[in-house]
């Protein structure tokens, strides 16, 4: 069985990389979210004590879960507390990710494997994909829709950015480049015609 594609997705914050995913996930690859497999990860009985010993226990909530809100407030603006849940979380994230890009690849319902992680440059993941994909966006663009989200603030976004490897660089490492500054259908076509590419595939 061909070994399958491991595609790394790289972007700014509200670049639509995780909608670049979903179109990979429409030609048949599989999306491993580091977010959602960290958030799992942080009602873990010895991540939750680790935070609770750092932080106090006022980041659980009513239910004596972590408070997923109360942890970004600790770490958005602070590198050094940032630094802490990244060698506390992403050891465990990146295991996850070995296990399930194993099992994958076995899989012949599967074309490819995609992996949607925000600091997928900052721990050294691009030496497990075979391609790299920039989203490229404008700023403006990227703005609104951090503001539609309600996520957090304009602010935050630039302390956030300014604590991950610049834009450029990621342009830079990237393989293929897809401009996300028009509609949906032109994008989902670009990423059609790199999976083509990627994949010899006509």
């Amino acid at each position: 069985m061909a070994k399958k594609p491991v595609i790394g997705i790289l972007g700014g914050i509200g670049s639509g990389k995780s909608t670049v995913a979903g179109c990979f996930a429409d030609l048949g690859c599989v999306v491993l979210d580091a977010d959602v497999l960290a958030h799992d990860i942080l009602d873990e009985p010895d991540v939750m004590l680790s935070l609770v010993n750092r932080w106090g226990p006022d980041v659980l909530d009513d239910m004596a879960r972590v408070d997923r809100g109360k942890v970004a407030e600790k770490v958005f603006d602070s590198p050094e507390e940032l630094d802490f849940l990244q060698r506390l979380v992403h050891p465990r994230v990146l295991q996850r990710c070995e296990a399930v890009i194993l099992a994958f690849q076995g899989d012949p319902d599967v074309a490819g494997i995609v992996l949607d992680m925000p600091l997928l440059l900052e721990v050294g993941w691009e030496k497990k994909c075979d391609f790299l994909v920039f989203v490229d966006c404008c700023e403006e663009k990227r703005r609104r829709r951090i503001e539609k989200n309600g996520k957090f603030d304009i602010e935050q976004l630039k302390i956030r950015e300014n604590l991950q490897i610049s834009l450029d660089k990621k342009k830079e490492k990237a393989h293929y480049m897809i401009n996300n500054n028009s509609d949906k259908s032109d994008m989902a076509e670009q990423v059609a015609q790199i999976f083509s590419s990627m994949t010899g595939s006509k």
